[in-house]
C-alpha cells in the first residue's frame, strides 16, 4: 500500500507526453448533453446516465458506433474549441505538459461541418491552453480508414490552405478488413508535402498491417502496435530502429484486446527496449486519462518507479518537439 501510495504521487508529479489521444474521444457525456441542448441537436439518450450507461462496447466498431453518434453534436467552431478546451484542462490535472492530439475531419466535413470550423476552433484552444495552462500541442489529422483513398486525398486537399497548423496526418477507425496498403498513395503523397507521419496498427489487426505502416506508409511512430510481440522478427526491427509504439492500456482492455490489465504486454514491451509510451486514445469512453493508466498498469503489472519514470521518459523522446525540447523535458522527468 505504500509503494502504492509513493507510485501515485510520482505518477502524478511526472512531467508527461501524450501522443494517442483523439479529441473527438475526450467528449465527456455532461459536455456532449450541453452542447446538444445548445445546437437543438437530438441524441439517442434521454439523460447522462443513459448515455455512460451505453459506454459498455464489446470491441472497436460498437465504440464507433457511439463515438461517431456523439460527434453529430459538434457544429460550430466554439463547440470544437470547447471541447478541445476542456481536454487540456484534464492534461493539466495530470501534468502533461505536451500533448499531440489526432482530430478527423471526415467525421465532420461528411456532416457538412466545413474544415474551417473544425481546425480553427480546436487551434484556438491550443493556443489558449499555451496562454492560460502552459501547454504545448502539435495537431496531427487522421484520415478514416473504413472511407475511400479518394476521400482521403479530397481531406488532403482540404487541408491545405491549413497546412501550417497540421504537424503530421494518422490512420485511424475501424482496423480490420482495411490495411495502411490501402492508403500507400495518399500517405506518400502527404510525406510529399512535408508531414510527420503515424498510422494505428497493430491494436486489432495483425502484425501484418504494422509492417505495412513501416515499408509502405513509412510512419515515424505507430499508433497501438500491441500485437507486435506476435512475430519475432518485428519485434527486433521496432527495437532496432527504436520505432515508438504509442500505447493505450485501458482503451485495450475496454475494447477487449485483452480480458485482463495484468495481461497487458506493455511492461514486456518495456523490458525488451521497445519504445513504448502511455497514452489516453479515447479517454471520456474508455474510463481514464494518463494518469489513470498509469495508475492501471503500475498497480496490474507490479511497475517500478524506474519502469514509471522511463514510460514517462519515452514519451518526451517520441514527440514531435524540437530536440533540444525533449531533452530539456526527459531531464526533468529525471529529476522530479
Amino acid at each position: 500500500m505504500q509503494d502504492q501510495m509513493q507510485h501515485r504521487e510520482l505518477i502524478q508529479s511526472l512531467p508527461k507526453a501524450e501522443l494517442h489521444v483523439h479529441i473527438e474521444g475526450t467528449f465527456e457525456p455532461e459536455l456532449m448533453f450541453e452542447i446538444a441542448q445548445r445546437n437543438h441537436v437530438d441524441i439517442p439518450y434521454g439523460s447522462v446516465d443513459d448515455l455512460k450507461k451505453a459506454y459498455d462496447f464489446h470491441n472497436l466498431q460498437s465504440f464507433l458506433d457511439i463515438y461517431y453518434a456523439g460527434a453529430n453534436v459538434l457544429l460550430h467552431e466554439q463547440d470544437f474549441y470547447h471541447l478541445t478546451y476542456a481536454y487540456f484542462e484534464k492534461c493539466k490535472a495530470d501534468n502533461v505538459v505536451h500533448t499531440e492530439i489526432f482530430f478527423d475531419p471526415q467525421t465532420h466535413t461528411d456532416r457538412g461541418v466545413p474544415f474551417e470550423t473544425v481546425i480553427n476552433g480546436i487551434e484556438r484552444a491550443c493556443q489558449d491552453a499555451k496562454t492560460n495552462l502552459g501547454i504545448s500541442s502539435f495537431l496531427i489529422m487522421c484520415f478514416l480508414r473504413h472511407l475511400s483513398e479518394e476521400a482521403a486525398f479530397e481531406t488532403l486537399a482540404q487541408a491545405k490552405p491549413y497546412q501550417d497548423k497540421i504537424i503530421g496526418v494518422g490512420l485511424d477507425s475501424s482496423e480490420v478488413g482495411h490495411p495502411p496498403s490501402k492508403f500507400e498513395r495518399v500517405f506518400s503523397e502527404a510525406k510529399a508535402q512535408g508531414y510527420l507521419i503515424v498510422a494505428h496498427a497493430g491494436e486489432e489487426g495483425p502484425p501484418e498491417y504494422i509492417w505495412e505502416a513501416l515499408d509502405l506508409l513509412k510512419v515515424n511512430r505507430i499508433d497501438h502496435g500491441v500485437r507486435c510481440e506476435e512475430d519475432e522478427q518485428l519485434m527486433a526491427r521496432l527495437i532496432a530502429e527504436k520505432m515508438p509504439l504509442t500505447v493505450c492500456p485501458l482503451s485495450n482492455l475496454k475494447l477487449c484486446v485483452i480480458d485482463d490489465m495484468q495481461q497487458h504486454n506493455i511492461k514486456r514491451l518495456l523490458d525488451q527496449g521497445v519504445n513504448v509510451m502511455v497514452n489516453s486514445d479515447d479517454p471520456a469512453y474508455f474510463g481514464g486519462y494518463m494518469n489513470d493508466n498509469f495508475y492501471a498498469i503500475t498497480d496490474a503489472l507490479d511497475l517500478s518507479s524506474q519502469d514509471i519514470r522511463q514510460l514517462a521518459s519515452n514519451s518526451f523522446q517520441a514527440s514531435f518537439l524540437p530536440e533540444s525540447e525533449k531533452t530539456e523535458w526527459m531531464q526533468k522527468v529525471v529529476n522530479s
